[in-house]
């Protein structure tokens, strides 16, 4: 079993982290917001993720969408988040703060880790905005975090696998690395096979529709570029049981 890789699916709400679960996944990161790349989920959406799942439940802690640069209110609203993510029974955390200049915030990471602990916590995609991704692993390595969510520093895992691959040799077994973004059943062998992770990361979405049977058609609550209202995003659970299959 300890050559098996795992797989982390993100969702988008309880009901996909059950899906996620039928479908093989052995963590699920929760998120809302997924346009924007991932929110901090509502502590509903925590607590009935954790009633339902019996695999692993890590959930991302990012206040907002945009960049890593986060304010004191901001860095307020995550510590309170933490705290509350910890008390509806997360097995881990998923954060990331950078400074200005694109470096990971040590200061603000390090007091992010003492109030998530015991828990493990998960360097997010924040990673691939910094401005030297090896300098950012000896900090995150030097911090104890656990894992770093990348892309490699490019639009897809796929397109960032090199660095990837470097990354995991330097890192040499002080930390994981995950990659994510873009891996689907006809990459992920590559990937895996390329950069010698032990873990992924993706989504595998499907669009349902809804069940509303009056539709007022020409509105849209988030704007006309974000999906209809009346297409309703979720984890596909045959999609992770496919990549999950590709993986090993």
């Amino acid at each position: 079993m300890s050559d098996q890789i795992t797989v982390e699916i993100c969702v988008n709400s309880a009901i996909s982290a059950i899906e996620a679960q039928k479908g093989g996944a052995n963590r699920v990161e929760l998120c809302e917001n997924l346009w924007e790349g991932g929110t901090t989920p509502s502590a509903g959406t925590i607590a009935i993720a954790r009633k339902n799942l019996t695999i692993q439940l890590f959930v991302i802690i990012r206040p907002r969408g945009g960049d890593f640069l986060y304010s004191d209110d901001e860095f307020d609203v995550m510590k309170h988040d933490i705290l509350t993510a910890k008390q509806l029974g997360a097995d881990g955390i998923v954060t990331g703060i950078l400074t200005a200049d694109g470096r990971v915030d040590i200061p603000r990471m390090k007091e992010l880790k003492e109030l998530a602990a015991p828990l493990p916590i998960t360097f997010h995609r924040a990673f691939d905005m910094v401005a030297d991704p090896y300098q950012a692993l000896e900090d995150c390595i030097a911090l104890g975090m656990d894992r770093i969510l990348t892309s490699g520093l490019e639009k897809s895992a796929i397109e960032g696998m090199e660095l990837i691959a470097e990354l995991v040799q330097k890192a040499a077994g002080r930390i994981r690395i995950m990659p994510g973004s873009g891996i689907n059943e006809k990459n992920v062998h590559k990937l895996v096979q390329y950069t010698g992770v032990k873990e992924v990361h993706f989504s595998a979405m499907r669009t349902v529709d809804s069940q509303m049977e009056y539709r007022q058609a020409n509105v849209f609550m988030g704007g006309v570029m974000r999906p209809p209202e009346f297409l309703i995003t979720v984890t596909d659970p045959a999609k992770v049981e496919r990549v999950r299959n590709a993986a090993q």
